[in-house]
């Protein structure tokens, strides 16, 4: 194991904070989702490549790819799920990628995929709750989430936990839906992912609600400028995004301030 790591996890802050929130009480919106999430784990990966037609791929790529020049040694992947993101994110050559899930089975998947990649030594997955993250503070030089913040129950504050775990200086990238604004692309999007999406959802996942509250939770989302605005109150600096496929997703990208930097410039 890396040596940066064992002290990470084997501090008593560490154990501490894990502690903290091992027991962290789930309301039953939170238990739904984490359910439901364990309910189409068998098939996630296989509806999430078929429904974007492969493109969902390129997109994890691009995000990756927004890291090489900072070259991060621990990095924190939230929501992590089945693992693609920090499968993508191991051809980095971090010391450690830690994935954060609360779906077991989704973590279940990831490990296997894992394994079959021989990326143990590397990547590890932890089942845990992101707005109460059971990391200490400034702990990862970068955190990624795809996918994954508009299922937060309180979006606020499961950025302030991505923060807080965050380097001063360090970066954060945020893959999300977007809504396409030009035609024809904002009707052909709406029509697919109320109408294609939810259908084949329920035919391959064989769950009722699954794909049509990801499509819904898509829709209800702060895109865009709206959502930079919410990075910047939480005080993030260098907010900016880049908009992928025609505006169906986006990735955001901010960084923690680092407070030595800024006393200087003062």
């Amino acid at each position: 194991m890396v040596e940066g790591i064992i002290s990470l996890e084997s501090s008593p802050f560490f154990i501490i904070h894990h502690q903290k929130y091992s027991n962290v009480f789930m309301s039953p919106e939170k238990v739904s989702v984490q359910k439901m999430f364990d309910d189409i784990s068998p098939r996630y990966d296989f509806l999430n490549h078929f429904l974007s037609l492969g493109v969902d791929i390129r997109w994890r790529r691009i995000l990756a790819g927004m890291l090489s020049g900072i070259q991060p040694r621990r990095i924190l992947d939230v929501a992590s799920g089945t693992g693609d993101v920090a499968i993508e994110l191991s051809r980095l050559n971090p010391e450690k990628i830690i994935g954060l899930d609360i779906s077991e089975k989704m973590l279940e998947t990831g490990r296997r995929k894992v394994t079959e990649r021989g990326l143990d030594n590397i990547i590890t997955f932890r089942k845990g709750d992101a707005e109460h993250i059971p990391f200490s503070d400034s702990s990862f030089d970068a955190v990624t989430v795809a996918f994954g913040v508009r299922n937060f129950e309180n979006l606020r504050q499961g950025l302030a936990e991505m923060k807080r775990v965050l380097r001063p200086g360090g970066t954060m990238l945020i893959l999300e839906f977007s809504q396409p604004s030009t035609f024809p692309f904002k009707y052909l999007y709406r029509l697919y992912s109320r109408i294609i999406i939810p259908f084949f959802g329920r035919l391959i996942s064989r769950h009722s609600h699954a794909y049509s509250y990801l499509p819904e939770t898509a829709a209800s989302f702060p895109s865009g400028e709206m959502f930079l605005n919410i990075l910047r109150e939480l005080e993030m600096s260098d907010c900016s995004l880049k908009k992928l496929s025609f505006g169906i997703s986006a990735i955001y990208s901010c960084k923690k301030p680092d407070k030595i930097k800024n006393a200087v410039k003062r």
